[in-house]
């Protein structure tokens, strides 16, 4: 296929209305301060920002992610208790309690930061295994990680469904 013939249009444009004016005030303030006055030769160097590590960014998005799911921003502007307690009616101990009872939307804070933990120790568990995937790695290291990502995947599965 042929390719095709470039065809240039030239479209009259309106011009600035301030380029155009016969003015003769605007005109001299527009020129001759700047016919006076010279800028300085500034030597400013701008600044240079080198993009952070991979494993830096992998710190935060975990961080960023263990603060979503934990609930902190439930636990900021709710502002539970920490932990609660309730009375043993049999013996009147007052033991602590860990899952506040009655309400789904509700949470300790204590239930939340245990909550995001196993949920950051299941990713940390399926990144390990991902890891042990790596041809290059040695099969002892291979082995390693993954029976360490094994066994946090099903730690954190067994904790969250309990």
């Amino acid at each position: 296929m042929a390719p095709k013939a470039e065809t240039t249009q030239t479209l009259s444009t309106p011009t600035d209305s301030s380029s155009t004016s016969i003015d003769p005030i605007f005109y001299m303030l527009k020129i001759l301060p700047f016919s006076i006055l010279r800028p300085p030769k500034l030597r400013l160097k701008l600044p240079s920002f080198t993009l952070p590590s991979p494993m830096t960014v992998f710190s935060l998005v975990l961080l960023t992610y263990f603060m979503v799911v934990s609930g902190i921003v439930y636990d900021v502007i709710v502002e539970p208790p920490g932990i609660g307690s309730t009375q043993d009616p049999a013996t009147g101990s007052v033991r602590p309690v860990v899952f506040l009872p009655g309400r789904v939307n509700g949470q300790y804070i204590i239930e939340g930061l245990s909550s995001g933990f196993m949920f950051v120790l299941g990713g940390i568990g399926i990144v390990l295994l991902d890891l042990a995937l790596d041809k290059n790695r040695a099969k002892s290291v291979k082995v390693s990680y993954a029976s360490a990502g094994i066994s946090s995947v099903v730690i954190a599965y067994i904790m969250k469904t309990m």
